[in-house]
């Protein structure tokens, strides 16, 4: 039973009892009202009203698998995932939501191992055993690969390496929320592949672990003569304590500090790290990116920063509703000249598949992905990207003959 309606009840007897006391006007009426709703911590009722937050750790413990067609399903009946599993119980649903979050993150990272056979390499690559770590995922032949290279970033939240939306993965399949179909069909076509993982920035620790780990009670400047008295201090009398602790705030989350991790506390620093240890030491001739939302905002980060070793190693950029701002970032104009010839962004738009859309920024075109959804902007334009990337790569090719043609040319006029 919610205990709401109780509580309801109990402040409409309240406040009528505290104003037939004899309150004289309705200023004293209000404020004695508001006094009374003060005492009462809503938040509080609602957490002892709700079920405790604990979850599964695995789909199946979710009732949850994905079919053959990569969408999620529960085992019993069938059907998509639904969130509003218990009513009127949003902030408990969110929690579920979560925690379900976090097991399609794993299972994410597993398909990119075992299903695209990607290697996870660890950030940063000099890290000691003990220190916060990230991670990206490699092909096997990312750094050796002579040809070609596709290097994708994600958008900011919640999502990790792999991933587009999470939202999209629950809710409609496997294919238009992750990054695996762009993986696939790269390797096929013989691109080396590095999947980015830019929001994993720090870990999470409790803080009452980390704590202990720094101060040892030796080494506490509490007064030893407190720490006596604290010490003396009857196990039942804790217990007391404790108990009402749990009844004031049975649902209190655990405190936690952040430990960044070292050069990549950022999806602007994660980029610029794995660019500067990995893609710009590979032997790809041509490297291509997809960048999705904040995404791109990272990769012009990372242009400002290393404008020419961009521009030497990159042959072309596809953007799907990015963030970016040529003029917040203080791109220059090279900067900005070298994006009209080579970028592309696929925005969200009524209009059809790659129909040209109006920018107010003089960076880079802008085309319909086809779709008004932002979530599904990296899927929608999957099929034109390749072919960008395609059409590039061509005309990479044509210019270097057409340049190799004329010093050849050259040569033989010198001879002669």
């Amino acid at each position: 039973m919610s205990i709401f309606p109780f509580v309801l009840v109990v402040l409409f007897g309240l406040s009528m009892a505290q104003l037939q006391a004899g309150v004289p006007d309705e200023k004293e009426k209000t404020t004695a009202l508001k006094d009374l709703l003060s005492r009462i911590d809503l938040d509080e009722l609602m957490k002892k009203d709700e079920p405790p937050l604990e979850f599964p750790d695995t789909l199946e413990g979710f009732e949850y698998a994905f079919n053959e067609n990569g969408q999620l399903r529960h085992i019993k009946t069938g059907e998509p995932f639904v969130f509003n599993y218990r009513e009127d119980l949003h902030r408990w649903n969110q929690k579920r939501y979560e925690a379900l979050g976090e097991i399609i993150t794993k299972h994410v990272y597993e398909l990119l191992e075992k299903d695209c056979n990607l290697q996870k390499v660890y950030l940063p690559i000099d890290a000691t055993e003990n220190e916060p770590k990230s991670f990206i995922f490699m092909s096997k032949d990312a750094m050796t690969n002579p040809d070609k290279m596709l290097v994708l970033i994600h958008g900011s939240g919640v999502v990790r390496a792999g991933q587009w939306a999470r939202r999209l993965i629950i809710n409609e399949d496997i294919n238009s929320g992750t990054q695996i179909p762009y993986i696939k069909r790269a390797m096929k076509e013989g691109y080396a592949v590095i999947v980015l993982n830019p929001n994993e920035n720090y870990i999470e620790v409790e803080k009452s672990k980390q704590l202990a780990q720094q101060q040892s009670p030796d080494s506490s400047d509490e007064p030893a003569e407190k720490r006596e008295r604290r010490e003396r201090i009857p196990k039942d009398n804790k217990k007391k304590r404790d108990f009402y602790e749990k009844y004031r705030n049975p649902q209190k989350e655990k405190e936690t500090l952040q430990l960044y991790i070292r050069e990549n506390g950022s999806p602007e620093e994660h980029a610029l790290y794995v660019w500067d240890n990995f893609i710009s030491k590979a032997a790809a001739e041509h490297v291509f990116f997809v960048a999705h939302s904040y995404g791109g905002l990272a990769f012009v980060e990372l242009m400002i920063q290393r404008e020419a070793d961009v521009k030497s190693k990159v042959s072309a950029v596809a953007l799907t509703d990015s963030v970016h701002n040529v003029w917040h970032q203080e791109a220059n104009k090279t900067i900005r000249e070298w994006m009209r010839e080579n970028c592309c962004n696929w925005v969200s738009s009524s209009e059809p598949l790659d129909t040209s859309v109006e920018s107010m920024l003089p960076d880079c075109p802008r085309v319909s992905a086809g779709t008004e959804r932002h979530e599904l902007t990296s899927w929608k334009s999957f099929n034109s990207i390749f072919r960008f990337f395609k059409e590039a790569l061509e005309a990479k090719n044509t210019k270097s003959k057409t340049i190799s043609t004329r010093r050849s040319n050259r040569i033989k006029i010198d001879e002669f």
